[in-house]
């Protein structure tokens, strides 16, 4: 079987901590979470060429804020949905792309 998470914890008000089955432990900074969203939307952001640059981007202001995880609930028995406080919520982070996020804790 599969290492599944069997604690999730959130560390230095930035990082979440999922100690795996197996006995692994990774920490994962919310921007990486952030930044590897597997949702449509981000696949397509990150794919696209950069927009020309005309002068900065605005930001609302939840962007504006230091991002954090509002929520983080179970998707069946293979993902997480989670919710950030940038609004962004629709991605689904399967387990195999949790476990290979961030860098391994010793204990």
């Amino acid at each position: 079987m599969d290492p599944r998470p069997t604690k999730l914890e959130r560390r230095d008000g930035s990082k979440l901590l999922i100690e795996w089955s197996d006995g692994e432990r990774r920490e994962i900074s919310f921007g990486e979470l952030r930044k590897a969203c597997p949702c449509a939307t981000c696949r397509e952001k990150h794919g696209a060429p950069p927009e020309p640059s005309g002068g900065l981007p605005v930001l609302s202001a939840a962007e504006a804020r230091p991002l954090t995880i509002e929520g983080m609930r179970p998707v069946g028995h293979y993902a997480y949905a989670i919710a950030f406080s940038d609004g962004h919520d629709s991605g689904i982070y399967t387990l195999e792309l949790l476990r290979s996020l961030g860098e391994p804790v010793a204990e």
